[in-house]
C-alpha cells in the first residue's frame, strides 16, 4: 500500500513519518536548514507479519501544492495530519481539495502536537475536523491523536494503518505497466535509476518498456520494490527501476514508463470534471489552468463540452483540455485543475479518452461516445461505443488507451485493428449498393467508379482501414462485381457478342507486346483486318467489362502492363516519400515525358493517386483493385 502525507506546513507530516519508520524523507541541505521540506519524501514501514508499507511525504507550503499534486496521484489512501495547537489551516483545506478532487477513496486523520495542547483544545480540534470532511466523500474518516515527540498514539496509528494495508484498494487485474516517474538519477554501478507510483500492472528484470512523453526504448535492469530488490513490481507499490537506453539527465518528473502496448502521449483528453464546490466562480470554456495528471504539471485550455460552456461551482460535466506540451494519460486517470495563478483547486475528475478529436467535439454522437466511456466495464465501453460509432471504431488504440486489449464482438467487422459493429456494416453495405445504382443510372455507359472514388461518393468518413473489407464482402456476396479497377453491380456487367469475343482474341496479341506505350485502336483495327469503328466498340466494352484499360481515348493498356506500371509507380514513390514526378516515372518506365504523364492521369482518375502540385501522391489504401 501507498500512503501520502498531506496537511498544512509545519504540522508535522515529516517529523511523524520518521517516527512512524525511522527515516527522515528530508534528504536536501536546504530542506534541513529551513526545517521545511521542498520535495517529495519517502520511506518504509513493515508491520510483523511481513506488510509493508510505503509514504510519499508531501510539503505542505502553499508555493509548492504542484509538488504535493505530483506525490498525491496514485496513492491508496490520505495521512492528513492536523496539528492541534494550529487547528484546521488554509493548507489543510487545500490539501484536501487535492484529495478529494483525485478521487482518493481513504484517510486517517493524525491529530499531532497533541502534547503542546488541553485536552479541551484537543476536542475543539477534532470538532473543526468533522466539519471540514462533513461534506465530502471522506467524511467519517478515523481520527488518531498523536504526538510524535512523546510517542502517544503511535502504536494506535500504525495498527491503523497496517489494517487498511491489508485491505488494499482493488485495481484491475492484467492491465499494462505504468509507472509515473517523480525522481530520476543516476546511481553508481546501477546508471539511471527512475522512482515512482506503480499505477497499473507489473514490471519484472529484463522487460523492455518506453519512455512517455518522449518514445525512447529502455530496458529493466534491476527492480527495488517498497524499498526491497525484487524481481518484479506491481501496482500499489513504490518501486525503483535502474533502466538501460537512457541518461538520467534524459528523463524528467511528469514523465511515465510504461508498457510497448500502452505508449502513447496526448496533447487533447476529454474528461468527466466536477468544480470544486469551494469555488467562487463557474468553469468556463477558454479558461487557463493548470493540469496535474500522473507527477506531471501542464498548462492547458478548458472546452466545456456542456451547454452553455459553462460548469457551475459544485456542478459535473464533460470538458476537453487542450493541452499545451504532450502528457502521458490513459483512460481511468484521475486529473486535477489548478487557475491560471496555480493559487487555488479549481476542479478534478476522470481522465476517459486520452485520444479527443479536435472537431465534432460536441455533436450528439461524439457525447453519446463519451457516456459509453464513462460506462463501468471494458465490456459495456467497447460495445456502446461501437453502437454509437458508425464510421467505424479504432480498437487498438482504444485498448492502449485502457492499457488492456479489448476483445471484439465475434459479429463485428475487423481489419487492421478497426471495428464496425454489425448493424453498421450492413447499413454502410445498403448505402455503397444505393450509391452504385444511382451512379449506373446517371452514366449508364460507363463501367462503375473506381473503388477509391466509391468510397468517398458513399462513405467518406468510414475508417479506411474498414473500407477494403466491407468491399470484400460485397465482392464474397456477390452483391458487387469488380471490373479492373471499376466496381460495378452484376447487372450492370456488360455481354459480348460472338463477334466481339472473336475480335477480342484477335488484338490481344497486339496488346499484349504494344509494351508500355499501349496500343492505339486504328492500329489494333489495322492488324486484326477489321473496321475501326467495330474494334473501337470492342476495346470499350472490354473496357467496361475491366479487362483492359483506355489511358486516354482510344488508347489501351492490358492489365498484366497496367500492373507492371503500378509496380513502378510504386517504387518510385516509395524512394520520394510517397511522391511521383512526371520526370521520376518516365526515367523508371523508359516512356516519353507526355505518355508518362498520361500513365499518371489515369492513375488519379482510377484512384491510385491525387494530384499535389506537380507530384502525384499515392493514396491510404492506393491501388486496392489495381493490386
Amino acid at each position: 500500500m501507498i500512503v501520502g502525507t498531506a496537511g498544512h506546513i509545519d504540522h508535522g507530516k515529516t517529523t511523524l513519518v520518521r517516527a512512524l519508520t525511522g527515516v527522515d524523507t528530508d534528504r536536501l541541505a536546504e530542506e534541513k536548514r529551513r526545517g521545511i521540506s521542498i520535495e517529495l519524501g519517502y520511506a518504509f514501514m513493515a508491520g510483523p507479519d511481513g506488510t509493508r508499507i510505503g509514504f510519499v511525504d508531501v510539503p505542505g507550503h502553499e508555493r509548492l501544492v504542484h509538488t504535493m499534486l505530483a506525490g498525491a496521484t496514485g496513492l491508496d489512501l490520505a495521512l492528513l495530519l492536523v496539528a492541534a495547537d494550529d487547528g484546521v489551516m488554509p493548507q489543510t483545506r487545500e490539501h484536501l481539495a487535492a484529495l478529494v478532487l483525485l478521487g482518493l477513496p481513504r484517510a486517517i486523520v493524525a491529530l499531532t502536537k497533541t502534547d503542546r495542547v488541553s485536552p479541551e483544545r484537543l476536542v475543539e480540534v477534532q470538532a473543526q475536523v468533522q466539519v471540514l470532511l462533513a461534506d465530502t466523500p471522506l467524511a467519517g474518516s478515523p481520527m488518531v491523536p498523536v504526538s510524535a515527540t512523546t510517542g502517544v498514539g503511535l502504536d494506535a496509528l500504525r495498527a491503523r494503518l497496517l489494517d487498511a494495508a491489508r485491505s488494499p484498494t482493488v485495481r484491475p487485474l492484467g492491465a499494462a505497466f505504468r509507472l509515473a516517474i517523480d525522481r530520476a538519477f543516476a546511481l553508481p554501478g546501477a546508471g539511471t535509476v527512475v522512482t515512482g507510483s506503480v499505477h497499473a500492472g507489473r514490471v519484472q528484470v529484463g522487460d523492455e518498456l518506453v519512455l512517455v512523453p518522449g518514445g525512447s526504448r529502455v530496458r529493466v535492469r534491476s527492480v527495488h520494490a517498497q524499498n526491497q530488490a525484487t524481481e518484479a513490481a506491481e501496482a500499489g507499490q513504490r518501486a525503483a527501476l535502474a533502466l538501460v537506453g537512457v541518461a538520467h539527465d534524459a528523463v524528467a518528473r511528469g514523465q511515465w514508463v510504461v508498457a510497448p502496448e500502452a505508449a502513447l502521449h496526448t496533447d487533447r483528453l476529454d474528461a468527466w470534471l466536477t468544480v470544486w464546490p469551494g469555488e467562487a466562480r463557474p468553469l468556463r470554456s477558454g479558461a487557463p489552468v493548470h493540469v496535474h495528471l500522473g507527477a506531471a504539471a501542464v498548462m492547458a485550455s478548458v472546452a466545456v463540452l456542456e451547454a452553455g460552456d459553462a460548469l457551475a461551482p459544485g456542478a459535473s460535466g464533460w470538458v476537453q483540455l487542450v493541452l499545451r506540451q504532450p502528457m502521458g494519460a490513459w483512460a481511468g486517470d484521475r486529473v486535477v485543475l489548478r487557475d491560471a495563478a496555480a493559487s487555488r483547486m479549481v476542479a478534478g475528475g476522470v481522465v476517459h479518452d486520452p485520444h479527443a478529436p479536435a472537431r465534432y467535439r460536441r455533436t450528439p454522437q461524439r457525447l453519446s461516445q463519451l457516456a459509453a466511456l464513462a460506462l463501468p466495464t471494458p465490456a459495456a465501453r467497447l460495445a456502446a461505443l461501437l453502437d454509437a460509432s458508425p464510421n467505424g471504431l479504432d480498437a487498438a488504440r482504444l485498448g492502449a488507451a485502457h492499457g488492456a486489449a479489448l476483445a471484439p464482438p465475434p459479429d463485428a467487422l475487423a481489419q487492421d485493428g478497426w471495428l464496425l459493429a454489425a448493424r453498421h456494416a450492413d447499413a454502410a453495405a445498403a448505402l455503397v449498393l444505393a450509391t452504385l445504382a444511382a451512379h449506373h443510372a446517371r452514366q449508364p455507359d460507363e463501367p462503375g467508379p473506381d473503388a477509391a472514388r466509391l468510397r468517398r461518393l458513399a462513405l467518406p468518413r468510414l475508417a479506411a482501414p474498414l473500407w477494403p473489407a466491407l468491399l470484400a464482402g460485397l465482392r464474397g456476396a456477390g452483391q458487387v462485381m469488380v471490373a479492373g479497377a471499376f466496381v460495378q453491380l452484376p447487372a450492370h456487367a456488360v455481354a459480348l457478342s460472338a463477334a466481339e469475343r472473336r475480335l477480342a482474341q484477335q488484338v490481344a496479341a497486339s496488346l499484349a507486346t504494344a509494351g508500355f506505350e499501349g496500343a492505339w485502336v486504328r492500329d489494333l483495327a489495322r492488324d486484326a483486318g477489321q473496321p475501326e469503328a467495330l474494334t473501337r466498340l470492342t476495346l470499350a466494352r472490354l473496357a467496361q467489362r475491366g479487362e483492359l484499360h483506355q489511358i486516354v481515348k482510344d488508347l489501351y493498356l492490358p492489365p498484366a502492363t497496367l500492373q507492371r506500371l503500378v509496380a513502378l509507380a510504386r517504387d518510385v514513390a516509395a524512394s520520394q516519400g510517397g511522391a511521383l514526378t512526371a520526370a521520376r516515372f518516365r526515367d523508371a518506365t523508359g516512356l516519353g515525358r507526355k505518355r508518362a504523364i498520361q500513365v499518371l492521369e489515369y492513375f488519379d482518375r482510377v484512384g491510385l493517386t491525387r494530384r499535389v502540385g506537380d507530384a502525384h501522391r499515392l493514396r491510404p489504401q492506393a491501388g486496392l483493385l489495381l493490386g
